[in-house]
């Protein structure tokens, strides 16, 4: 399905709402400003296969790129407008992007990347960077180009990025599929469609960011199939209870985190708001305590659904409210993909034990972009079709998937990995730090927050006042939500004597030993 088909049937349904101010895209928009916008992207000579970047907030202009590139062949590289300059540059020059669109607001951030990125062609949505000579307007942009029919619509895809065991982010480029925009075959519409019961009656609430994989796909997904979108553009507790009875939402997707913060809402709030439109809520990308889900189900009722996945898609699982009930803890059966646990060499292991959570697909899902090395850690050692994103965890007799760890020591914050790798580089080579390691404590509403413990350098005074400054010198690095919100000081790290950081049994203590901080 396509949202061109929509758009002839129902051109004044509305595409997207913004909940916050009601600006709205109907379907005959979307499907205008995205093709006007497909013609000028193959007038500035791009062709299937090709990259380009949005830089953007949620703003309904994110859905017309989207699907510009969706009917010319090419991958979208949705970035984190919270990221740092070089970390967007770094992305930009990887992904080998040669056109960037900036959402509004967030000019400044983009000064100089038109031309330090390899980008050749750069439209701003509204204020342009200060290097405004190269940058074009978007709605000039979108004037100049024809109303008409595309004869070839080649679907496109996405290039999302997810960071890797360098710290570094890395592409992950799925194949393209070999058929028409309009053509059936669409994953993310086989695996939702039916499953949540998607149509044009759907209103479907989304209160996460769009440059995040879940939230733009499964945004996508819903307009392929007719409904309505409705975008938060900032999650707010009481505003997304006001949304969901303002727009009668009927399906909505979250994070636990989000979870938390409803229920956290006094009685009299959350009584405030009529939520009995929902028939569906969604939840992903973080582990969500039992506890806040059986009250999330006592508050709206057995409309839960889960599912384990990740941005590279290797497989996915899913599980409703009653199976959960049943299987409490569980992530679901696998609906994408055949589950394998494999212990460290490979072998296959009984049910209930634990070990590396292992999809087999007909052929290899994806590959991380200029990294074959990382492509091939994700394999299993004698099945390339099996892929891992390094849980671990374990199968049921009912074949049932219950995750126990996560990758490589993950942080899931709110919802959003963290990778502790990229931290501790930040802060590796500070003249007060000898040594360091980054870990994830928990946190009553986050899930957990990011520590840092350091061995300081000789002679070097340790207190308040030296973690203040560790805390700015990554704040002035990287991305907010990465920047540690406490430091420790100890007087060695445990290394093997090959020098590697024997991170689990500290991480392990923390976690034993540590009093949940609500932020």
């Amino acid at each position: 399905m396509f949202p061109g088909i929509h758009a002839a049937q129902a051109p004044d349904r509305p595409a997207v709402i913004m909940a916050g101010r009601d600006a709205r895209l109907t379907y005959g928009e979307l499907e205008e400003n995205s093709r006007r916008l497909a013609h000028r992207l193959r007038a500035e000579g791009f062709r299937r296969g090709d990259v380009i970047g949005l830089l953007s907030g949620n703003d309904v202009r994110v859905f017309e790129v989207y699907w510009a590139a969706q009917r010319t062949g090419l991958y979208v590289t949705a970035i984190n407008k919270h990221l740092s300059h070089d970390e967007i540059r770094y992305i930009l020059e990887d992904s080998g992007a040669k056109a960037l669109f900036l959402g509004p607001g967030i000019g400044e951030l983009a000064t100089g990347l038109s031309t330090h990125a390899g980008v050749r062609y750069a439209v701003a949505m509204d204020g342009a960077p200060q290097d405004c000579g190269v940058w074009h307007r978007y709605a000039d942009e979108l004037a100049a180009a024809p109303d008409e029919s595309l004869a070839d619509q080649p679907r496109g895809g996405d290039m999302l990025y997810s960071s890797g065991t360098t710290g570094r982010p890395k592409g992950i480029r799925p194949p393209l599929p070999d058929r028409q925009v309009d053509e059936p075959g669409d994953t993310m519409v086989a695996l939702f469609g039916d499953r949540i019961g998607l149509g044009p009656d759907t209103v479907y609430l989304s209160p996460a960011p769009l440059y995040h994989a879940a939230p733009l796909r499964v945004c996508a997904t819903v307009q392929a199939l007719g409904g309505t979108v409705v975008v938060m553009e900032r999650f707010d507790a009481e505003q997304a209870l006001a949304a969901i009875e303002r727009y009668r939402v009927t399906h909505s997707q979250w994070v636990p985190t989000m979870f938390v913060r409803m229920l956290k809402l006094p009685a009299e709030v959350r009584d405030r708001y009529d939520v009995s439109s929902l028939r569906v809520a969604v939840h992903a990308a973080a582990p969500c305590p039992a506890d806040v889900k059986r009250q999330m189900m006592d508050w709206w009722g057995p409309i839960l659904q889960e599912y384990y996945s990740s941005t590279e898609v290797a497989g996915m699982t899913w599980v409703d409210s009653d199976e959960w009930l049943t299987h409490p803890g569980s992530v679901g059966r696998s609906i994408l993909g055949t589950l394998h646990i494999c212990d460290e060499s490979g072998e296959e292991l009984p049910t209930g034990a634990v070990g590396t959570v292992y999809f087999e697909r007909d052929a290899r899902p994806f590959e991380y972009h200029n990294d074959p090395e990382k492509t091939r850690s994700a394999e299993h050692p004698q099945h390339p079709n099996w892929t891992t994103v390094g849980d671990i965890g374990y199968v049921d007799e009912d074949g049932y998937l219950y995750l126990t760890d996560r990758k490589a020591f993950l942080i899931i914050s709110g919802g959003v990995n963290i990778y502790p790798q990229e931290i501790e580089d930040a802060l590796a080579l500070h003249p007060a730090v000898a040594d360091v390691a980054v870990i994830g404590i928990p946190d009553d509403e986050m899930g957990e927050q990011v520590k840092a413990v350091v061995q300081a350098a000789p002679g070097v005074e340790v207190g308040e006042e030296l973690a203040a400054q560790l805390i700015a010198h990554v704040r002035s690095r990287l991305a907010g939500y990465k920047v540690p919100r406490s430091v420790d000081f100890v007087d060695e790290l445990p290394r093997t004597p090959t020098g590697k950081l024997v991170k689990g049994p500290l991480r392990d203590r923390y976690r034993a030993s540590a009093t949940p901080v609500a932020q």
